[in-house]
């Protein structure tokens, strides 16, 4: 069992959706947060409840994207509690609405930059820290976009693919060396949270075009596909964590997504064409 009691757990993230449930639920089960954000508000927010509950929280302003911030935070956090057991590699941003031919490289970059790069921050500079506990846990959060690919999403899917190959990999690592430290890996389904409406927002920040057909997929996936509360799926994801579980599918849509894809290899891409040409209607 990795139990939650008495560790010192990191979550990037924090300052809303999944990321904040987490942080809920970690303090109702007795740990110790130390949680990250670049939403300073949001974030102050979270640690109110956090501590509201009696949690001891340590927080500060993160953008996982930056790698030297990132090895900061995890002295700073190593300094402030002296170790380390838990880290969440939660925050996470969307990225889509034009093909691959038509999508703007500064959306990969930035996609790829929090998805993956941040995940990748934070395993190697906390890793040490986890070792050295002889009791680490790595929670990394891919998505239902890591199992299973969706047209004109190609730096979300890019970016969730890639952290479940890291994922696995870093769980190989460690058993190989014979580190005590257990590797989780995340893939949530549809969960109530505002990535999809924040990726619209962005995008109309950024000057780009807005076609009929994103802002109609947005209401979709609000109306229709992001069902599962954050709580809900914090409570699984922790439970999860604390049963060792190697692997997490959180919602029925992400088991469906898995079988789908392992199941029909070569029969799922049209599926899902087919799939999102009817959503589109």
């Amino acid at each position: 069992m990795s139990t939650v009691r008495d560790k010192v757990v990191v979550i990037t993230g924090a300052a809303g959706g999944i990321g904040r449930a987490l942080a809920l639920d970690v303090a109702r089960r007795g740990g110790r947060l130390a949680l990250s954000d670049v939403d300073e508000r949001g974030l102050a927010d979270t640690a109110a409840l956090a501590r509201a509950i009696g949690a001891e929280v340590h927080t500060s302003r993160v953008d996982v994207a930056d790698r030297a911030a990132v090895r900061a935070h995890a002295g700073d956090v190593h300094a402030h509690f002296g170790q380390v057991h838990q880290l969440y590699n939660n925050a996470g941003i969307a990225g889509g609405g034009a093909t691959i031919l038509d999508a703007d490289w500064e959306i990969y970059d930035r996609v790829l930059a929090v998805n993956l790069w941040g995940v990748l921050h934070g395993t190697r500079a906390f890793l040490p820290h986890l070792v050295a506990s002889g009791d680490g846990h790595v929670i990394n959060i891919s998505s239902l976009n890591g199992l299973l690919a969706q047209p004109e999403l190609a730096p979300y899917c890019t970016s969730k693919f890639a952290v479940r190959g890291f994922t696995e990999t870093l769980r190989l690592e460690m058993l190989q060396a014979g580190h005590q430290v257990r590797v989780t890996l995340v893939h949530p389904g549809g969960v109530r949270t505002n990535i999809a409406s924040a990726a619209l927002a962005e995008a109309r920040g950024r000057g780009e075009r807005i076609t009929d057909e994103y802002e109609a997929r947005i209401r979709f996936y609000n109306d229709h596909l992001l069902r599962l509360s954050p709580r809900q799926a914090a409570q699984a994801i922790v439970r999860g964590v604390e049963a060792d579980h190697p692997r997490i599918l959180i919602g029925l849509d992400a088991r469906i997504a898995d079988l789908t894809a392992r199941a029909l290899p070569r029969a799922y891409p049209a599926l899902a064409g087919l799939l999102f040409q009817l959503l589109r209607c």
